[in-house]
Order: C-alpha cells, then structure tokens, then sequence
C-alpha cells in the first residue's frame, strides 16, 4: 500500500505485462507454439534440471485460432550469454538457448507466465535485491535476460536454502506439511518459532526464543551471506519441548 510504485495488484497491471509482449512480438522475440504437454513430454529430452523446449514451433507464424484454440506465446531465446547476479549461491551463467530454452510467455488462455511477470514488476518497481527460495534458481536467467531485452537493469539475487522436514522432504502445503497453525496447537509460540528457524538456518547457536524484532536487530546482510552461502537446503531443528 501507498508508494510511488503502485498499482501492487497483479491483476491490475495487465497492461504493463502486454505492453512488454507488444514489444517482445514486434521485435520478432516471439513465436506462436501449439504443442501440447503431452507432445512436449514425449520429445523432450532432459538437459541439466530441466527438458529444454525443442524448437518445434519457432517457425510458426500462424497467431489465430485453430479449430477453437489459441497458441501459447513463446519466447525466442537470443543467442547470448548471461550471467545472473547472484550473491548466495554459484551464478547460474552460460549461453541461453542451452541454459534456458523457449520459455512460454504468456499461455494459450491468456494468462501470463511467471517470468515475464516478475520480470516486469521488478523493473517497474525499482527492485534491486531479491530474496527468495533456492528452488527458483534455475529459472532466474530467464527473468535477467527478458530484463535487459526490455531495457531494465536487472537486481542481484539471494537464494537462500530450503527449509526440510527431518525426512528431507520440502516443507510445502502441496506434500501435507503442516503450517505455523499446527505448531501452536502443540505447543509453540511466536518467539519459539523465531528462534527456531534462525538456528536452523545458523544464524543463531542454540534455539532461543526471540521475536522477529529482535531476530531484525541480531543479524545484517554479511551474516546472512555467511550462513547462506553455498547452501540450498537446510533441515527444521528438533521440536522443543516444555
């Protein structure tokens, strides 16, 4: 809310997401793709993390419907280097084409994609540091390169590590990991909470209790980096008791 850098509202800044594919097809950085999931998945073939779209479509020029459907847009991946900035992890970098591929920019129903997105609510915003989850690593070169075609700068990146459940697995709503609500109803407050995940994360020795103010007033962006460093996941430190 307030700012010079509103609307914050997705759904109310559509306009800047097709101004940018305006400018994107234009320059010819666009093709009209209709192949489904399932085509994608039987001729893909995997390349590092990811299957790598394979060029089926890029020469298509046919941007109407066919017998009812739309195409998805794709992004024509330029024949560059990038190199992400990023400040907690190894800078993903390397030629795009192999790196990233044909990423869709906006689907066959109208929606836009996620890195086109983010791209342009960070330009428009003025971000200049992004912290977030190490699982979106591999696809931040697509959102530095579509930055600097449109003209942006774009922001350093820090990946911090994953939080784990004792078994490994990812703490996430879809694998039925239990939220923040579960842990009061067995026992945890705020500042257990707090104090938990800063040791877990090895910002603090031992599990003390402290609030997210006080948690503010103990760390700095060199400590951060420190305990961040190189590190993709971590697992939850064992439940206090008491």
């Amino acid at each position: 809310m307030g700012g010079t850098h509103g609307p914050y509202r997705q759904s109310r800044r559509l306009w800047r997401y097709h101004q940018a594919l305006s400018t994107l097809r234009r320059g010819g950085s666009l093709f009209p793709c209709r192949c489904s999931r399932r085509l994608l998945a039987a001729i893909s073939a995997p390349h590092g993390a990811t299957n790598l779209y394979p060029g089926t479509c890029r020469h298509r020029r046919d941007w109407g419907p066919q017998q009812g459907q739309l195409p998805s847009w794709r992004w024509r991946s330029p024949n560059r280097y990038c190199h992400v900035p990023e400040m907690f992890q190894s800078a993903p970098q390397g030629w795009l084409p192999t790196m990233v591929g044909d990423v869709v920019l906006r689907r066959a129903d109208g929606f836009i994609a996620y890195h086109l997105a983010t791209a342009i609510d960070e330009m428009a915003m003025g971000i200049t540091q992004v912290f977030r989850g190490a699982d979106l690593l591999p696809t931040t070169a697509v959102q530095v390169a579509l930055m600097e075609q449109l003209g942006g700068t774009p922001p350093r990146y820090y990946h911090g590590p994953l939080l784990l459940d004792h078994h490994g697995q990812r703490l996430a709503k879809g694998a039925g990991a239990s939220g923040v609500e579960a842990l009061r109803q067995t026992g945890w407050d705020a500042p257990t909470i707090v104090g938990t995940l800063a040791a877990t994360m090895g910002l603090l020795h031992g599990q003390p209790r402290l609030s997210a103010a006080e948690l503010l007033r103990e760390i700095d962006l060199p400590r951060l980096e420190g305990a961040c460093q190189g590190k993709t996941a971590c697992r939850l430190q064992p439940i206090p008791t008491g």
